[in-house]
């Protein structure tokens, strides 16, 4: 089996041909992601009409590197998995009508992938981990802990009511002068800032409930940084700093609580695995927190490749796999409707926060 994956949910355009082989083992023949950094960097932030411009440019190209890269061409692939949401409307449109028309011209199938499943799923792709194991997405977009019991059964134990931890490190970089992408810029500064400075909160620790909120934190940076304006070079060290250990004791202490529930759930699986995915994976400090955290509960981090983390094509070519292994293809696909909020549990009530439409994921 071959999968052509498209992805564009966001500010990467980016195509995959994965495979499996003869033994069920999975192969990665391609992962083409073409980064729209620089096209945003001066707004500081993702613009949705540039990313959606931008999509269109580059697709068709990135689509035809990913299978020459993988030795194929159309005819030979057996589908194709294309994000259907949740995310910018405008990119989701155009990586969605490419898979449609690329898939009536070789006549094979589509799959609408929602983005998050596509996370979801990856660690089975690179560990081959069983169904359960819980998952922390944390990205520019999304911060939640959700229950993976199969394919296309999730469990939302948790959201942010507010902003997303990505967007909040990218909020805190704009507001001390940092360049666009505000996460790995935060976390180099922080590596020589004094955390001990300032006393930021870590919001909601404490409660049963284990969702997440990023406002107050926010806020709280915002009025340290008005209070000893203008910055010096180490105060937004220490700033940073003080931030990103706030944020890492908060991640701390609502996955602990998530573990504990999930060991009571199912307390004969012997090792219990987290799967960490999204862009703030990436950051040193949060992965080192979680490996401690996961050891000291006797259970197992599984953290995927960078580049696997943050957002890709493989990981839909591969949530593709899995539904077409699980038949779960949708009867009505090539009709199918781009949509920019795409609960992976469509059953959990929307969180106070969330606005009027409810949670965007």
């Amino acid at each position: 089996m071959r999968i052509l994956g498209i992805e564009t949910s966001c500010d990467e355009t980016a195509a995959s041909v994965v495979a499996l082989d003869d033994a069920g083992t999975p192969q990665i023949l391609s992962n083409v992601v073409y980064s729209q950094i620089d096209d945003h960097a001066a707004f500081g932030g993702v613009v949705p009409e540039i990313a959606a411009r931008a999509h269109v440019e580059a697709l068709d190209g990135i689509v035809a590197t990913a299978l020459a890269e993988a030795g194929t061409v159309l005819g030979d692939i057996d589908g194709v998995a294309a994000t259907a949401g949740p995310g910018l409307i405008g990119g989701l449109i155009v990586g969605l009508m490419t898979a449609k028309a690329v898939a009536a011209a070789a006549g094979k199938p589509l799959i609408p992938v929602n983005h998050l499943e596509g996370h979801a799923l990856t660690a089975r792709l690179t560990d081959g981990l069983e169904f359960p194991y819980l998952l922390l997405l944390v990205s520019g977009g999304h911060t939640q802990i959700i229950l993976v019991r199969g394919v296309g059964d999730y469990e939302r134990w948790a959201s942010t009511i507010d902003d997303a931890l990505g967007e909040a490190f990218d909020k805190t970089a704009k507001l001390l002068g940092l360049p666009y992408p505000g996460g790995p810029n935060v976390e180099k500064q922080a590596l020589a800032g004094d955390p001990s400075r300032f006393a930021f909160p870590r919001p909601l620790r404490g409660e049963a409930r284990l969702d997440f909120s990023f406002s107050g934190l926010k806020t709280a940076v915002r009025q340290a940084a008005t209070a000893i304006a203008p910055l010096s070079r180490q105060d937004v060290c220490d700033i940073c700093a003080a931030f990103q250990l706030a944020v890492t004791e908060t991640l701390v202490e609502r996955v602990g609580r998530s573990l504990a529930r999930f060991r009571g759930e199912f307390p004969t699986i012997g090792e219990p695995a987290l799967v960490v995915a999204g862009g703030v994976a990436a950051n040193k400090a949060i992965r080192t927190a979680l490996e401690e955290l996961c050891a000291g509960r006797s259970m197992r981090l599984v953290a995927p490749p960078l580049a696997l983390c943050t957002d890709n094509a493989a990981m839909i070519a591969w949530a593709g796999i899995e539904r077409i292994r699980a038949r779960m293809t949708a009867t009505d696909a090539m009709t199918f409707t781009p949509r920019s909020r795409w609960p992976l549990d469509e059953d959990a009530a929307p969180l106070i926060g969330s606005g009027k439409r409810g949670a965007k994921a």
